[in-house]
């Protein structure tokens, strides 16, 4: 006999869509609750570009498709202390133009933050910051790169929101 199981589909769909509907209602607290503490805030830091490597796809020349590897120290906004470091690549998209599209993480003592984004090898950038960890955990906004000592150090700026 039938008859009883389209009465379980319904219990089992009005249950699953009341549990769905509280998630939902208690995500947008618990996220304003986790990005509260890093809303709004700057962080700065130096980065000694001490480790980047190139690897040439095409014989050596600057083509489309190299790739640039990193993981170097960064210090705090008085450049006097190392204050964590990061790790990250960078793939060439448009040798004549000067343009790297990246992806790294800067791992500090409170947490990551990641960021993706263009790298100019003759003008600053701004990346976007995709997420991150600990008091950094849910981030967005925007990471500003400048470029220091010739392109040997850089100024992270990330505007978190």
């Amino acid at each position: 006999m039938q008859y009883g199981k389209p009465r379980r589909r319904t219990f089992a769909l009005a249950a699953a869509a009341a549990l769905a509907a509280g998630a939902i209602a208690a995500g947008p607290s618990s996220a304003s609750t986790t990005r509260a503490h890093a809303a709004g805030t700057t962080v700065h830091v130096i980065e000694h570009a001490i480790t980047d490597t190139e690897i040439p796809t095409g014989g050596g020349k600057d083509v489309k498709g190299n790739v640039l590897t990193f993981n170097n120290p960064v210090f705090n906004v008085a450049n006097t202390k190392q204050v964590g470091h990061d790790e990250g690549f960078c793939v060439r998209v448009a040798p004549t133009q000067g343009i790297w599209e990246c992806l790294w993480t800067t791992f500090l003592k409170a947490g990551q933050i990641t960021v993706q984004g263009p790298y100019y090898d003759t003008r600053n950038s701004v990346l976007s910051i995709t997420g991150g960890t600990g008091a950094y955990r849910d981030s967005r906004g925007e990471m500003t790169l400048l470029s220091r000592d010739g392109g040997k150090e850089y100024d992270f700026i990330f505007k978190l929101s």
